[in-house]
């Protein structure tokens, strides 16, 4: 049976193809737009998924939407009319692109798929998931669980904003429900936008921003305390309810009323990319302590509600790896599974699973559901893609016949301080890249965080790096008993690896804290001796193992910096021309594609 997931017109279009429940590929549409967050329907990435699998539109047993938008257009006249006449502005701007796009959605979708090729218009089936039950499925049935508690937390999807779930076998039922406009995404939202950064984009900054703050000053307490008193009541279920007098979201194309938010902190909103203050950091800490309270009393109802040992969550706030981290050190559940693309381009890949499971009413074998393939479910390329770039751009390259050798001499390029960019097999699926569209670096050296970030992604200098970590070897470096392969966690970094801060440290600046010596892993340690760690096995990625292990071998170390091969506000690279381009333009030393290895010495 073969069935075609799709997500589209809000942000992170993507598609994801199964065959009777295995996933055969997945891909986000940006990656082929070059367009980051790509809204568009996402004809590349079908057109890829049905190549990948050696199908045409007519061999799918069903096309399934991963979300109801009838449902979301009630929600929104609903929305409107309750808070009328303050949206007139916003109704007005929206309503011209629910017409021409959303409302009539079988209609875009048979009429997209048709300039994708030509098939029988009869015979495609052509189904609708729930938005939250699609992220509840991209989790559960790609688990390997036979039975979990499901947590989905995102912005909101029809009319729900936080689910909790109970999944056994090829069912799912819903058992609570959060409703808009009361969300955990949104209020984290809120405070991305007052923060400088960019909604829906850039949740992840204000999570690596937070650790800046003073955790034991009076001003972050405060803040906290501002916040929960005004902003949101917090109940004992984890279940929130936000006071709509401090936010605009459901009625207008902002966010908050900054009016409010500057009276009530005393503070004004950060503009985009100018310096932050301490007010800025310690407020980012305060709304980051209080999401980890929310996300833990969820997890906690979530273990009440169903009784089960497990867990698994999607939803764009399961995207929160330091939250994840502190749930994981609660030990409520014996297995915590999280969908590695848990946003909305993951609800591709769940509505093709909720229907294969709940609509055909499949059942996974005795092995239990397939899993994730690792994340790599993305467009892979050959020898001769890559000669072709030597053909166009006559750089200085190397090409080995034994894969080991590669390693060996790229291991010795890393322990040098050179950056590598890493570009193997099958693209990652989701927002991080996992050792096949990587930017690899010693993580021992201590200037390598700052020169990532300014000379090769152009970036934020206080953005932190990732390690990747051989998975025998991670319980030496790091306080993590469980594999980690879709980077997911925030683990704390072992006392054996600390440097000792000096007493006034939290009385510091951002950039003194980034800059002062914390740990022997200076550029994978954050500045609150935390790590998002990716544990890698012969099993997720050989390859990437096989350099890992070389590079312990020559250093004795088997961690490196892992961080996506892109540079900022551009999407992840997808094929040889993109990540060759990246490397020619940027402080990259040299670019490693396939068995190839690329200098910049020669390039003309």
């Amino acid at each position: 049976m073969n069935i075609l997931g799709i997500s589209a017109y809000y942000h992170d279009s993507a598609a994801a193809l199964i065959k009777d429940g295995e996933i055969v590929a997945a891909a986000q549409e940006e990656r082929f737009s070059r367009i980051k967050n790509d809204k568009a329907f996402p004809k590349e990435s079908v057109r890829f998924c049905l190549a990948e699998a050696d199908l045409a539109i007519d061999d799918l047993d069903a096309v399934v939407f991963y979300d109801k938008s009838f449902l979301k257009f009630e929600r929104l006249l609903e929305t409107y009319y309750a808070f009328a006449p303050k949206g007139i502005i916003s109704f007005f701007k929206s309503i011209p692109e629910w017409i021409t796009e959303k409302i009539f959605i079988k209609k875009n979708i048979r009429k997209e798929l048709k300039s994708i090729q030509p098939y029988n218009k009869r015979k495609l089936k052509l189904l609708f998931s729930e938005h939250h039950l699609s992220h509840a499925a991209s989790s559960f049935f790609v688990s390997g669980l036979k039975e979990a508690a499901i947590l989905t937390i995102d912005g909101v999807g029809e009319w729900a904003t936080t689910t909790i779930c109970k999944g056994e076998g090829n069912q799912i039922e819903i058992l609570k429900e959060l409703r808009f406009p009361h969300s955990v995404g949104l209020l984290y939202s809120a405070f991305t936008y007052y923060l400088g950064f960019k909604v829906n984009s850039d949740e992840y900054k204000l999570m690596g921003l937070a650790p800046y703050g003073n955790p034991d000053s009076e001003e972050t307490k405060r803040f906290a305390e501002l916040i929960k008193t005004n902003l949101v009541k917090i109940l004992d279920d984890g279940s929130i309810f936000l006071n709509q007098d401090f936010f605009s979201y459901a009625y207008s194309l902002k966010m908050i009323n900054e009016k409010k938010f500057d009276t009530l902190f005393g503070v004004q909103r950060r503009k985009p990319d100018s310096e932050f203050s301490s007010q800025h950091l310690n407020l980012a800490y305060a709304i980051q302590m209080i999401t980890e309270e929310i996300v833990f009393k969820l997890a906690k109802a979530a273990l009440q509600q169903t009784g089960s040992e497990n867990l698994c969550m999607a939803g764009g706030v399961a995207l929160n790896c330091v939250a994840n981290g502190k749930l994981w050190e609660q030990k409520l559940f014996k297995n915590i599974f999280i969908q590695p693309a848990a946003g909305d381009a993951g609800g591709a890949l769940g509505a093709a699973l909720s229907a294969y499971y709940i609509y055909f009413n499949k059942h996974p074998g005795n092995s239990g559901n397939p899993g994730m393939k690792g994340g790599y479910l993305g467009p892979s390329f050959n020898d001769s893609d890559i000669e072709a770039i030597i053909k166009k751009y006559i750089p200085s390259y190397k090409k080995f016949n034994d894969y080991k050798d590669l390693c060996k001499e790229a291991a010795k390029l890393l322990s040098e301080n050179n950056v590598i960019g890493w570009f193997q097999g099958k693209m990652e699926f989701g927002p991080r890249a996992l050792g096949n569209r990587s930017i690899l670096a010693n993580a021992q050296y201590p200037e390598m965080q700052k020169i990532l970030n300014l000379k090769i992604k152009f970036r934020e200098g206080f953005r932190p790096f990732a390690p990747a970590v051989l998975i025998e070897d991670a319980p030496h470096y790091f306080e993590m008993d469980t594999p980690s392969p879709f980077m997911l966690f925030v683990y704390p970094v072992k006392e054996t690896e600390r440097i000792k801060l000096p007493d006034n440290y939290n009385s510091l600046s951002l950039y003194e804290k980034l800059y002062c010596p914390r740990s022997y892993l200076q550029s994978v340690t954050h500045v609150d001796y935390t790590a998002r760690v990716q544990t890698v096995s012969p099993e997720t990625n050989s390859r990437f193992y096989q350099l890992l292990q070389a590079y312990k071998e020559l250093t004795g170390l088997g961690v490196l910096i892992n961080t996506s091969f892109n540079v900022r506000d551009e999407p992840i690279v997808c094929n040889p021309n993109e990540a060759f381009e990246c490397f020619s333009n940027t402080a990259m030393d040299y670019l490693v594609m396939e068995n190839y290895l690329f200098s910049k010495e020669l390039i003309k």
